[in-house]
């Protein structure tokens, strides 16, 4: 089945180009990290959540949920069953390249990007309020991070909010647009790195003993950890084609077929 680009798309597409090339081109400038770093631990309180979130529908429970100063994250959890454990495992990748691919999706279907920032902020702030204060809170006795841990987490889980917030409330349209695309472009390539990275710490000749995602889904099934990482990859970028597909792309109409959307 044939798509095109969307007459009314292009503008988004070019955005969305625009957001990506300077995405990459952050990559390779020195020191550039220290400018997009509250942009990494909004990517990691996206990732984190996912895991907490997915533990909590499942029927599990969330002792804590922290992220630390260098961009990782920890969420300890109690599963209730082992398919509730490989869905959490599983959900701090996918769970962020669906937030971007989301976003995407919203911004093509005309939502105000000051709403999207809004919500983006709420949601922050929420994750934050409930896994990174009230969990830890209630589980004090089995709490297996530090107070200091915690602290970062909580002062940068309200700052990122409260600055999302700022731009949905004073932000021009333009640069709201633009702050929507940048974010999305982050989640997605930043899940795609990470993967990446997971995939060369699980390597059987060149892997480490670091926790990871993928080890703990190794230590519950059996197999290999880069073989689940190899299945989120091609789960990610499926979810990358469809988000750009849904972001620019339209039905083709073959010709004279008429479409009760035609003029």
């Amino acid at each position: 089945m044939k798509y095109t680009l969307a007459d009314d798309a292009r503008p988004q597409v070019k955005l969305l180009l625009v957001a990506t090339v300077a995405t990459i081109a952050l990559w390779f400038i020195p020191y550039a990290e220290y400018l997009v770093y509250p942009i990494r631990l909004f990517v990691t309180f996206i990732h984190e959540s996912s895991h907490a979130l997915v533990a909590v529908v499942t029927g599990g429970s969330v002792q804590s949920l922290t992220i630390a100063s260098d961009g990782s994250g920890l969420v300890y959890s109690a599963p209730s069953s082992l398919l509730g454990a490989l869905f959490t495992s599983s959900a701090g990748y996918l769970g962020t390249m669906v937030f971007g691919v989301l976003m995407l999706w919203l911004m093509r279907r005309s939502t105000s990007p000051h709403k999207i920032l809004l919500v983006s902020g709420a949601f922050v702030a929420v994750m934050t309020i409930v896994f990174a204060i009230l969990s830890p809170i209630f589980n004090f006795l089995s709490l297996q991070v530090g107070f200091s841990s915690v602290a970062f987490t909580v002062v940068a889980g309200l700052l990122l909010s409260a600055g999302l917030m700022a731009l949905a409330l004073y932000a021009s349209r333009k640069v709201a647009d633009f702050a929507v695309a940048f974010l999305a472009v982050q989640c997605l390539l930043n899940a795609l790195s990470d993967l990446k990275t997971v995939l060369l710490v699980n390597t059987p000749i060149i892997g480490s003993d670091l926790q990871t995602d993928a080890g703990n889904m190794a230590a519950a099934t059996g197999v290999p950890g880069f073989l689940w990482v190899i299945v989120w990859i091609a789960i990610s970028f499926g979810l990358m084609a469809l988000g750009v597909r849904m972001y620019s792309a339209v039905k083709a109409v073959p010709s004279g077929t008429d479409s009760v959307f035609e003029d």
